[in-house]
């Protein structure tokens, strides 16, 4: 007989997928701090690994097959499953990191978009840098969705309603392929989360619920393609793109972002939202 797991955790289960989100942040944050000129996207794969080994979790990454490194990195047209390498980051650069961290069984999964600054193009650093606040905010737009939201559709439509009401004149393109998902003893999981409007509304959102969101946003068009690599995923059209996650938690009590240090607080701040520790 077959046995299919709830989607819904119970507040044990909850309480054991903060470390595992506390780890991935730490692992995105030793990546961030290194991300210049002249670093290579290996190095940051590097330092995002010492911290996930080195606080007795492993790379759920590492777990999906035939991949071999801690992070992604994807930069400037590529938007996410970016392999690390020799790639050694420019002035201008836009990239993007998403990393997980499985701790005793439970995962964490997050991501984060920064442009390495370029005084010699500064037309370049705005442009990709309102499209990583826009992708960011939106990405807090579904968060604070998630908290009083009926269906799982409600949080991809604040998501949409986020960009459109933020992207400049033309809009963005929000990737249609590639979309979140449930989070929990697997880094996949069910339900699909869209970072769009649909007309199915999807799964109840009631406390248990744990997702992780991530728009996946781009100043063209949202079509992309997987380079030869079979792994990087890239605009069709060369635009750059931006992607920003967190792994979020709804309880009796409230909603936490797992793999935020503060839980959310600063994201959710201006939507009006105090997240809630797990009882």
């Amino acid at each position: 007989m077959a046995f299919r797991r709830s989607i819904y955790k119970t507040p044990a289960q909850m309480r054991a997928m903060v470390e595992p989100g506390l780890i991935t942040a730490a692992a995105l944050a030793a990546a961030r701090s290194l991300a210049a000129p002249g670093v290579t996207t290996l190095e940051l794969d590097a330092a995002a690994s010492a911290i996930i080994t080195g606080r007795g979790a492993k790379s759920n990454f590492q777990m999906v097959r035939g991949y071999r490194h801690s992070i992604c990195a994807s930069v400037n047209e590529q938007v996410v499953h970016g392999i690390p390498g020799d790639r050694v980051l420019e002035p201008g650069d836009i990239l993007s990191v998403d990393a997980g961290a499985e701790f005793k069984g439970w995962n964490g999964d997050s991501a984060f978009s920064i442009v390495i600054p370029d005084a010699a193009r500064p037309e370049v650093v705005a442009e990709r840098q309102l499209l990583s606040d826009v992708t960011q905010g939106s990405l807090w737009a579904g968060i604070a969705a998630m908290a009083s939201a009926g269906y799982i559709a409600d949080i991809g439509a604040a998501i949409q309603d986020y960009i459109e009401a933020n992207a400049p004149e033309g809009g963005y393109g929000i990737l249609r392929d590639y979309v979140g998902h449930g989070i929990g003893r697997k880094m996949h999981e069910s339900p699909s989360v869209f970072n769009y409007r649909v007309s199915d509304p999807g799964a109840e959102v009631r406390p248990g619920l744990v997702l992780a969101i991530e728009p996946m946003v781009v100043i063209g068009d949202q079509e992309t393609l997987i380079e030869d690599d079979d792994w990087t995923v890239s605009t069709v059209d060369g635009t750059a793109g931006a992607h920003w996650e967190h792994s979020i938690a709804l309880h009796d009590d409230g909603i936490w972002v797992l793999t935020a240090p503060d839980g959310g607080a600063a994201g959710l701040a201006p939507f009006g939202i105090t997240p809630q520790p797990i009882a």
